[in-house]
Formats: C-alpha cells, sequence, structure tokens
C-alpha cells in the first residue's frame, strides 16, 4: 500500500484499497494451488516500471516474461554482476521518487505532520521497509488522538453587525449568558478538556448563570460526552441557570435521544440559532441584571435598553418560594381573572414594576408605574389593606419584585400570569401615554 500510495502522488491516480488487498489475496490463494510463491508488491520493480512510463498491468506481464528469460539464459552471467551495480539501479530509480516539493510542503505545514515525516524518514535508513512505515501510522494516530483530544473551545460574542459570531476576547461578554463553541467531537478523549474549558470560564465568569453552547462541529458523540454534557447541565442548574444548544447535528441528537439526556435537558432547550439569542433574551434572562447592574449590551437585543446610572445594588440570590420543581409558589393572576376583578367591587391595586420607556409604550388602565428600583429604595410602599398584583413584561421582574417587597412586609400580593405579553394575547384594553404615541 505504502508503494502504491506513492506512485499514485506521481501518477495523480486514485488507489482503491480494498481492491488492493483482494487482489494481492486472491492471488496468494491461486499461488496456493499452483505451487507458487507468495506475491506482493514491489517497491524497486514498480518504481522501475513507473520510470520507465509503463501505464497498465501488462508491464508487469512483460516484465515477469523478460525476467524468465532472462534468468534462463542470464543466470550464469548473472554471478559476476556486482551487487553494488544492483544498489546503485535501486538508488537511482529511488532518488527519482523523492518529492521535494511536498517534503517542503509538509516541513512547514505543522510540527506535527514535519515529525511523523521524520520518524518516518529515519526508519526507512535503520528499520526494515514495514516497520518504518508501520512507525509513521503509530505516529500519525498519536498525532490524531493528541489534536482531537484537546479540541478548542471558544466563548463567543455578536460582531459588530450582529450577524455573526466570532471569538474576541478583548470584546466584554454578557454577564448573564455564555455563548461556547466547541470545535471537536465528544469522545472519551477529548470529554475532559472540554469540560475543564467550561467549568473555567464559569469560574472565570461566575455571574454567567445560563450557557449556550454551539454545535455544529460536533460531528460525533459517544456516551462520554453525553455524561459530560449531563454534568455542565446539572452544574448550571444547581446554581439556578441552565443550559441551551443550537445547531445539534442529526447523529449527535439521535445519542441524546436514545440515552434520555434529549428529554433531560428538555425539547424546548435546542433552540434555532437565529431565535435563540432572541428568545433567551425575552424568556430567559433576567433584565433587571441588565437595566441596573450592566453597562454592558452585547447582543442586539439590549441595544436599546437603558444603562444603568444611578448607584444601585439589586441582591441576584432572593429567597424566592419554589413549588419543588424551580417554580415559583407565588400566586399568580390569569390575565382574564385579573379584568374581571379590576370591574369588580374591590379592585386590586396593580403595580407595574417595568421602566418608564416600557410603560409609557402600553400598559394596564389605572395601573400604578413603580420602577423596581423605586421598590428596592424605598420600604412599606404597597399597602396591607388590600390585594396588589405585580405586573412586568414576561413575570420574571414581578417576581424579583415580589421577593423585594416580600421582604418589606407586604401581604395579599399576587402577580400577573405571563405578564403583559399575556395580556397583549388575549387582547385585553391597554393604555398608552400620549407623548409615547
Amino acid at each position: 500500500m505504502a508503494t502504491a500510495r506513492s506512485l499514485a502522488a506521481h501518477t495523480g491516480e486514485r488507489v482503491d484499497n480494498n481492491q488492493e488487498f483482494v487482489g494481492q489475496g486472491l492471488g496468494n490463494i491461486a499461488c496456493g494451488f499452483l505451487s507458487g510463491y507468495p506475491c506482493g508488491g514491489s517497491l524497486s520493480c514498480s518504481a522501475i516500471n513507473a520510470e520507465a512510463g509503463a501505464r497498465t498491468p501488462v508491464a508487469a506481464m512483460l516484465s515477469g516474461a523478460f525476467t524468465l528469460v532472462g534468468m534462463l539464459l542470464l543466470a550464469p552471467l548473472g554471478a559476476y554482476l556486482p551487487r553494488a551495480a544492483l544498489s546503485g539501479v535501486l538508488i537511482v530509480v529511488g532518488f527519482a521518487m523523492i518529492n521535494r516539493r511536498q517534503i517542503v510542503h509538509i516541513w512547514r505545514s505543522s510540527r506535527g505532520d514535519a515529525a511523523i515525516m521524520i520518524i518516518t524518514f529515519l526508519g526507512t535508513l535503520f528499520l526494515r521497509i514495514d516497520f518504518a512505515v508501520l512507525a509513521g501510522i503509530l505516529m500519525s494516530l498519536a498525532y490524531y488522538i493528541l489534536k482531537t483530544s484537546t479540541p478548542r473551545v471558544l466563548p463567543l460574542v455578536p460582531d459588530d453587525t450582529f450577524r455573526h459570531w466570532a471569538y474576541q476576547p478583548d470584546k466584554p461578554m454578557c454577564p448573564q449568558l455564555a455563548v461556547m463553541e466547541i470545535q471537536g467531537d465528544l469522545y472519551f478523549g477529548a470529554v475532559s478538556h472540554i469540560d475543564e474549558t467550561i467549568r473555567q470560564n464559569r469560574v472565570a465568569h461566575p455571574t454567567q448563570r445560563f450557557l449556550l453552547l454551539r454545535m455544529h462541529s460536533v460531528d460525533y458523540c459517544d456516551i462520554s460526552g453525553i455524561h459530560m454534557l449531563e454534568g455542565i447541565v446539572r452544574s448550571y442548574r444547581e446554581q439556578g441557570g441552565d443550559v441551551f444548544m443550537v445547531r445539534v447535528r442529526e447523529a449527535v441528537l439521535r445519542l441524546m435521544r436514545a440515552t434520555g439526556f434529549y428529554t433531560q435537558l428538555g425539547a424546548d432547550h435546542f433552540l434555532k440559532e437565529d431565535e435563540a439569542v432572541q428568545y433567551l433574551f425575552y424568556k430567559v434572562l433576567d433584565p433587571a441584571v441588565c437595566i441596573y447592574e450592566s453597562n454592558v449590551r452585547v447582543f442586539r437585543e439590549c441595544q436599546n435598553l437603558p444603562r444603568p446610572d444611578y448607584a444601585i445594588q439589586i441582591p441576584l440570590q432572593l429567597h424566592v418560594p419554589t413549588n419543588g420543581v424551580g417554580k415559583t409558589s407565588l400566586p399568580t393572576v390569569p390575565p382574564r381573572v385579573l379584568w374581571q376583578q379590576l370591574h369588580g367591587p374591590t379592585p386590586p391595586l396593580i403595580i407595574d414594576v417595568r421602566e418608564p420607556r416600557e410603560y409609557q409604550r402600553g400598559h394596564i388602565p389605572d395601573a400604578q408605574l413603580m420602577p423596581l428600583s423605586t421598590l428596592l429604595a424605598q420600604t412599606n410602599v404597597l399597602p396591607n389593606d388590600r390585594p396588589v398584583v405585580l405586573v412586568c413584561m414576561t413575570g420574571r421582574r414581578s417576581v424579583r419584585a415580589a421577593a423585594l417587597t416580600g421582604h418589606n412586609g407586604a401581604a395579599q400580593l399576587a402577580m400577573l400570569e405571563g405578564g403583559m405579553q399575556a395580556w397583549e394575547a388575549a387582547g385585553l384594553l391597554e393604555a398608552v401615554d400620549s407623548d409615547a404615541a
């Protein structure tokens, strides 16, 4: 095979490994039935034929015929032929087969390929040719394992046009969401490196409670990769965050379904790339962090958010009652039920905890604007003798506000289920400030 590939590199032909092995095997089987010698490829004969301009197997047949005639007629004279002369023929033929341009190309390509070339070359000088080829194959295998066991795992941010993702270490990252791309396969040799890189990024950015993994470069995943992903998901969820994925290849997705990881992570955590950040921004990330605590605007969706221009600290870790499955157990009111209550004899007090810009574009009639910063800065601002319903865009800021006001002793507290998005989806009446219109 080494001879065939070497000649194919000179002639531009394609080598079919299976056909070569089958042909050699059938030839040796036939020799066993016909009392012949085991046959095999010869570097010297093949090289001499190639140098002579041979193009078809007829050249090998004629070479064998002339060799037979020479053995019968000239064998006595062959005893007087110096071995040095035969060696010279082989040296001249072998020297002609050296591709100097290819050697320079390999030498300049990478250190690993250059090392493989040097070891194979030294093996041909001091070892048998088959051992030299085997040494080169083993070195190539070791180099491949070394390269694939340390794939690149890069944190990405959008470019200036927000159309492409790029590794830009000089740009600030989102304080809540880490976007990382795995550029390699998830097999047993690589999972340790990938896991360690993701965890180091988590240590370097402790506020990034959510992770978005780009998986389009992962062509193969084994059970070790699944176990590694399960550990990553578990560690993020234990810290109150979560993991999402985009562009998972079908072969990897089939393994995730077969092992149960797909169900464990959740079908809604496999997102479309064009909609992933928008979904996470409006459905998952905490807008209070973006508005009150961060001056960084990484994604297109957060460019128009107001930047914090006042000294205020909103605690991220608030004790919010849960129902045991990770969701808040604070009372919620569906939009239509709240609409009926507003038209009843004792309507509740509606507190809108959004920013003034959001409130002016549309709010529940008679709702009072009280941004989250006001609730935090003031104490006992909500009545205890009247039901209070907190309202925001999706309900996430209401959870934060409910925890804050609960610490201040507010009672009869509930939240609008689904926030203003659910109110708008129900087609209920909204009030709009004239200056906003």
